[in-house]
């Protein structure tokens, strides 16, 4: 390996590092700023509502940032997409406001759609081609263990509310040190073809409809899980347990998943998510029976749906070689941030209006979503 290539390996795994504190601190803060807003009164429905700003944010923004990059360059765009995140989440510390909460959920959506199109498209760039899912799989499995330490932060530590929400305002802070001091980067891709994120959508539909599945249920549920836990009677530190176990399940899944990636056609492994997710789905309608059944759903939530999207990652990656992957990649950025988007609404809604039966049967409707995507999907190989 070149001195170059190595310099170039190690700025991707700074901003890895770097990103995955920005995740720590948003699986932390979800979870309680939920509870915090269901203590206060507010419906299942509203929370699922505050909960997908960030993500729709990310979602109406991701189309943009290949541009950005392409004239900003990937350390600047990260840079600011830090200090945005700074900013909502001392929005979220310093006030307690619901005006506020909003617009902070704004900025750190803001901030969230430069970072996260920065990371995975740099990573894709440079991952040998030989063992992308791998290495894919490894940096997803740092971030599913933020998303698994999150939430389990607050009860570990013994932390009120306000001592979590100053907690991660010096993660983020961590963040944005590490992308100060970060060199510059000179992308393989200067002279390539540009490829947007509309055309790419286009290229790879059924890729994006399973990033999207994959944003429902790793990302859409955490919040309103805990919001459901709360209202049946757990304490702030039980109830985002439940998101923890989706954060669990993203952590122990990655790599599994990147490894199959690397020997299995896609479309094999696509369709076997597929029908974990539905399994898990139909078990959510016993959970007022058996509450445990909520951490394992969670668990199978978190762990498949985030090796969704990771597959989904892989792929377009390898569909996109030889050309600039920014756009490849925000087309699944923006699969997975609509899940994120739509299922905290959603799955609200179905819990307020259905109780669990009633969540069940909606996302046993995304999970066929996702078997009838895997069923389309090109084979890898």
């Amino acid at each position: 390996m070149t001195g170059g290539a190595r310099s170039r390996l190690g700025l991707v795994w700074r901003l890895g590092a770097a990103t995955t504190l920005i995740v720590t601190a948003f699986a932390m803060t979800g979870p309680v700023l939920a509870v915090l807003l269901q203590q206060a009164g507010r419906g299942t429905a509203f929370i699922g509502a505050f909960s997908m700003l960030p993500f729709l944010m990310v979602g109406l923004l991701t189309s943009l940032i290949p541009r950005v990059l392409a004239r900003w360059g990937t350390v600047r765009t990260y840079r600011a997409g830090a200090l945005l995140q700074l900013a909502g989440i001392a929005g979220y510390t310093l006030s307690d406001g619901i005006a506020v909460w909003t617009l902070s959920s704004v900025v750190c959506g803001t901030g969230a759609a430069a970072m996260w199109n920065t990371t995975e498209a740099l990573l894709a760039e440079e991952a040998p081609p030989e063992m992308r899912g791998r290495v894919m799989g490894l940096y997803q499995t740092a971030l599913g263990a933020a998303l698994a330490l999150g939430p389990f932060l607050p009860g570990l530590l013994r932390l009120q509310a306000s001592a979590v929400l100053w907690l991660a305002v010096a993660m983020v802070a961590g963040c944005l040190l590490l992308a100060v001091t970060a060199p510059a980067h000179e992308p393989h891709a200067a002279a390539r073809p540009h490829t947007g994120t509309l055309q790419a959508l286009r290229a790879v539909p059924w890729l994006a409809l399973l990033a999207f599945c994959g944003g429902v249920f790793e990302a859409g549920l955490g919040a309103v899980g805990a919001a459901h836990a709360s209202a049946s009677g757990m304490s702030l530190r039980s109830a985002t347990t439940v998101a923890g176990a989706i954060g669990v399940g993203s952590f122990l899944f990655q790599y599994p998943a990147g490894w199959a990636a690397d020997r299995y056609a896609l479309r094999r492994v696509f369709t076997g998510a597929a029908l974990a997710l539905l399994a898990a789905s139909i078990a959510m309608g016993f959970a007022a029976r058996a509450p445990w059944l909520l951490w394992v759903c969670g668990l199978v939530w978190g762990g498949v749906g985030g090796a969704l999207y990771t597959l989904a990652m892989v792929q377009v990656a390898h569909a996109f070689a030889g050309r600039a992957t920014a756009g490849g990649a925000a087309a699944m950025i923006t699969g997975y941030t609509w899940g994120g988007t739509l299922g905290p609404v959603a799955s609200g809604s179905a819990l307020e209006g259905g109780g669990a039966p009633g969540l069940a049967v909606l996302l046993a409707l995304f999970a066929l979503a996702a078997l009838t995507a895997a069923r389309r999907a090109a084979a890898a190989r």
